[in-house]
């Protein structure tokens, strides 16, 4: 049995979890410790991660083809490429210079691997039943939080423009995409229903970003992406326990993502001087954060112990 790359999902979970507690830390005056310890978590996961999905392309190359050809599946390698930009960011305090090979490692790939997959679907013959909202990740989230982490840890101002428009624009497109299929076509089959937990990235990751590129008080277009997010909860919420009927599996880490942006970015609207009732606002949506994301970590503890973390192989054995 060999892992998929959506368990990279963990990752980003907790890597954005830490660096918002960075954020939590100075304003709230919390335990920096917390925060690094999170982090430090992530980055053991995140290497760990990279060694077994390594040992997947020298002992089961088939089935790590069969990952990238696979209609849904595909979109989760990207996420190899966003966990580790967003290890860029752990290791900022650190080693500026093994933070800034990282980012140039998986900036770049993270691209080329989003134009080659994504740019192939463009030749049609798509099954629309497996349109889900996994289609975001490597055309959205990759560039977003490349534009967070250059623009925010490193200070690339241009470059973290010319990334935000590569992953807010095609969200936009992406939407209606994925909303049409929602609607119109037939009810998710189960295993693919925790995909919907996507649904909160784009706009809580876009926040993020563009936090990023601006300075003072949050804008406008900072509150209407987070306002959009929080509305991305709520269908999430009401949502809930059909997502959940197939069980709960590995698979819910793709909640991570989003739950542990509008975590962060409600600690940077506090940050920044965000006034009209973010005294609570801000600290409420990120103590949800921190609950929904020890709530995934309890429940992989389960599977694991449990023996059923792993999914079963794409390929017959």
């Amino acid at each position: 049995m060999f892992i998929p790359a959506s368990f990279f999902g963990a990752v980003i979970g907790l890597a954005a979890l830490g660096l918002g507690w960075r954020v939590a830390a100075r304003v709230w005056h919390l335990p920096p410790l917390i925060a690094e310890a999170i982090c430090g978590v992530a980055f053991v996961v995140w290497l760990l991660l990279l060694v077994l999905y390594a040992r997947k392309w020298i002992v089961a190359r088939e089935e790590a083809w069969a990952e990238i050809e696979h209609p849904v599946q595909c979109c989760f390698v990207a996420l190899i490429f966003t966990a580790s930009l967003l290890i860029a960011a752990v290791l900022v305090p650190y080693q500026m210079m093994a933070a800034k090979v990282v980012y140039w490692a998986f900036t770049p790939t993270s691209l080329l691997f989003a134009a080659w997959r994504f740019g192939g679907l463009w030749r049609g013959g798509r099954d629309n039943v497996t349109t889900t909202s996994a289609l975001y990740l490597p055309l959205v989230g990759s560039p977003l939080v490349a534009c967070g982490v250059g623009a925010g840890a490193f200070g690339w101002h241009d470059l973290g423009c010319v990334l935000f428009g590569m992953g807010v624009l095609p969200w936009l497109a992406l939407e209606s995409v994925i909303l049409n299929r929602l609607l119109n076509a037939a009810p998710m089959i189960p295993p693919l229903r925790p995909t919907l937990g996507i649904q909160l990235a784009p706009p809580a990751v876009s926040c993020g970003a563009y936090l990023s590129l601006t300075s003072g008080v949050p804008d406008t277009v900072a509150l209407l992406l987070f306002g959009y997010a929080l509305l991305q909860a709520l269908f999430l919420l009401r949502l809930s326990s059909w997502i959940a009927e197939g069980g709960v599996s590995m698979a819910f880490w793709g909640f991570s993502f989003g739950i542990s942006a509008l975590g962060a970015d409600a600690a940077r609207f506090a940050d920044r001087g965000a006034t009209g009732g973010w005294d609570w606002i801000a600290p409420l949506v990120f103590g949800l954060a921190n609950v929904s994301i020890l709530l995934l970590v309890l429940n992989s503890v389960r599977l694991l112990l449990a023996g059923r973390a792993l999914p079963p192989p794409l390929l017959p054995r």
